[in-house]
């Protein structure tokens, strides 16, 4: 099972399962998801070879999917999900895999098609740092600096970083997701459709949903809305985090 941040308790509303994306954990989404807890429960997992979920070999989406619905089921069998990134993706397999577990889906900058960019650079930074001399963040931070420019990108990796062990650990399975960069960065073949309420909900800053991409989306969720979060990029829970919650809010709700 995969390990999970629960916030707040019983209410009206389904609990809303929500996955991070590629290198996150279920704490990126904390502040989303102390937002809508008073609407029900909200569990932020992390995913497999992620936080403290376990590690294993396989990271295909039919895996990732397997691992939500296993947490669907063990909260009664039926919830609202939420995904972003690589977790948006294995939110949509799981729609498209077992439609019954899924009421409404929210799909976070991210389009089932496959991305020809690679993330293989950030592994590479990752193992490069030199752990056993590492005694502070600012440290690691300054060591990632010499291969990552980005002192957001950074700082979102570094929150996988584990300075409570001796030496220093990634909460990352590193191996087991350059090994399959490339099933993450694609989408598998299929003709299942979603029939349910789902939103598509993007950056306006970010290159990840673009326009030839509504096709690939309406025909495998012929009912999906794709919005647009005025200031926000990829990350957009972070860069606009008030914004997403409401809009995610007055989804669920509707």
């Amino acid at each position: 099972m995969l390990s999970t941040l629960r916030h707040g308790g019983p209410g009206a509303a389904l609990p809303l399962v929500i996955a991070h994306g590629l290198f996150g954990s279920a704490r990126n989404w904390g502040a989303i998801a102390r937002a809508l807890a008073d609407r029900g429960p909200v569990l932020a997992v992390d995913m497999r070879n992620h936080g403290a979920s376990p590690w294993h070999p396989d990271h295909g989406y039919a895996d990732l999917a397997a691992d939500l619905a296993e947490v669907v089921v063990a909260e009664g069998g039926q919830a609202d999900v939420l995904g972003h990134s690589m977790g948006g993706k294995a939110a949509m397999m799981l729609a498209l895999t077992r439609p019954a577990l899924v009421r409404r889906l929210v799909v976070a900058d991210i389009a089932p098609v496959p991305y020809g960019h690679s993330q293989t650079a950030l592994i590479e930074a990752m193992r490069g740092l030199d752990l056993g001399r590492i005694a502070s963040r600012g440290e690691a931070d300054r060591q990632l600096a010499r291969r990552i420019e980005d002192a957001g990108v950074r700082a979102f990796l570094l929150q996988s970083l584990d300075l409570k062990t001796d030496p220093p650990r990634w909460r990352l399975n590193l191996d087991a997701l350059e090994a399959n960069m490339a099933q993450i960065l694609g989408w598998p073949a299929t003709e299942a459709r979603f029939e349910g309420p789902a939103l598509f909900l993007a950056g306006a800053g970010s290159g990840y949903v673009r326009p030839e991409h509504r096709a690939a989306i309406r025909r495998l969720f012929p009912a999906a809305r794709i919005a647009r979060v005025p200031g926000a990029g990829h990350w957009l829970h972070a860069d606009r985090p008030e914004a997403v919650a409401a809009t995610i809010r007055a989804f669920l709700d509707a």
